[in-house]
């Protein structure tokens, strides 16, 4: 009788769980896996506690520098023991480094593989020296305790073999986490849907939709969309900013300071995102640092296209067929893509159409099928290069 192939998916957070990783759990649930799911806040998210066998409570913080972050060590350790995993993959910062410490020696005793897939290193092009300098020495250090490094962009992947973070052939290369293509579909949005929104947001028939779906933190740059919105002055375009975060407030402070706030839309948490993006004449994102954006994957289904800063990530999304790239922090370089989206109509609709051809390579059931490929290869101990 064959053994039951188990495996465990640790974040910091149970949200990262329930936003990118619940197709994962529930494709390899149905191949026969046990798969079980470590993150803060995961024991009161149902959408978790549904989609996984079982879940493990642990108690970290966001900040990479808090002492607290290597209590639950222990923990992890007995967890591994207790449940004899084959594999141990891990996402996000804090979970990624604290459970590969945690399994530094245990890995090799007990033959668990450990993956770890970088959401974007924290080190990266743009970043401040110093703070590169302290993240790359973490991410060489945890290296060493890393079977497989996935990443997600073209920037990473050059990275990861500059720095020999582990060995090349180790080093797995996938377009991002995947995006369901079936879901956002724009033939699923009516045009009553589209309508309801608008008039939702106040619009006249002659109305322009601005888009950023975004948590309120300081690297995503919000204040950067407002200034620049500011700057564009057409009475009939209205800027829709959906997400929550602790910059919310002080960005409806600015709002009103510019005097833009009548057309100034936060949305808050939605469920509706397809139809916001699809109402949209163009997708935003302003962010100094990211990963491969799903905001800009879910816009690019919807073909809307997106006005993003030239980071890594976003870069690989949007290149120059899909939308317009300006310079983090060119707050009258985004005003002029702004603009230009706005006057020039026909070009933005074909750059969106565009964006959905590009989707299809990184479809979601393409993603889980280089899953299969890499758990495959790790279970039997080989080197792989995914491309």
């Amino acid at each position: 009788m064959e053994h039951q192939t188990k495996l465990l998916m640790a974040t910091t957070v149970a949200t990262t769980l329930r936003a990118f990783l619940l197709p994962f759990a529930r494709h390899f649930r149905e191949q026969g896996w046990q798969v079980d799911a470590l993150a803060q806040g995961v024991s009161t998210n149902t959408d978790c506690v549904a989609n996984f066998d079982r879940v493990w409570e642990v108690t970290w913080s966001r900040d990479a520098f808090s002492a607290r972050n290597f209590a639950p060590a222990r923990q992890i350790q007995d967890l591994a023991r207790q449940e004899g995993y084959q594999i141990v993959h891990v996402h996000t910062p804090v979970a990624s480094f604290v459970t590969r410490f945690a399994l530094r020696r245990l890995r090799r005793k007990m033959g668990i593989k450990v993956i770890y897939t970088a959401h974007g290193f924290h080190f990266y092009q743009g970043g401040a020296t110093h703070r590169n300098l302290v993240f790359l020495a973490l991410e060489k250090l945890a290296g060493r305790w890393t079977d497989y490094l996935v990443v997600l962009n073209s920037e990473d992947r050059l990275a990861a073999g500059k720095h020999r973070l582990v060995p090349e052939n180790r080093i797995c290369y996938m377009p991002g986490i995947g995006v369901d293509i079936a879901k956002y579909d724009p033939k699923l949005i009516t045009q009553n849907d589209v309508e309801a929104l608008r008039d939702e947001l106040g619009l006249t028939p002659a109305g322009h939709i601005l888009l950023m779906i975004a948590e309120f933190i300081p690297r995503k740059r919000h204040a950067d969309v407002l200034r620049a919105f500011q700057l564009v002055n057409r009475p009939e375009t209205h800027l829709a900013l959906a997400g929550r975060g602790p910059d919310l407030a002080t960005m409806k402070e600015l709002a009103e300071t510019l005097g833009i706030q009548t057309r100034v839309h936060f949305l808050g948490y939605r469920r509706d995102i397809p139809v916001l993006l699809r109402a949209a004449d163009v997708t935003l994102l302003t962010s100094s640092q990211e990963g491969l954006p799903r905001s800009v994957m879910e816009s690019l289904c919807l073909e809307t296209p997106v006005i993003g800063t030239d980071i890594r990530g976003t870069r690989d999304l949007v290149g120059t067929e899909c939308g317009l790239l300006v310079p983090v922090g060119d707050i009258e370089g985004l005003a002029k893509a702004m603009t230009w989206m706005l006057e020039h109509p026909e070009q933005a609709r074909e750059m969106g159409r565009r964006g959905r051809e590009r989707m299809a390579s990184y479809d979601q059931e393409r993603i889980v099928a280089l899953h299969e490929k890499l758990y495959a290869h790790a279970l039997a101990g080989e080197g792989l290069v995914l491309t």
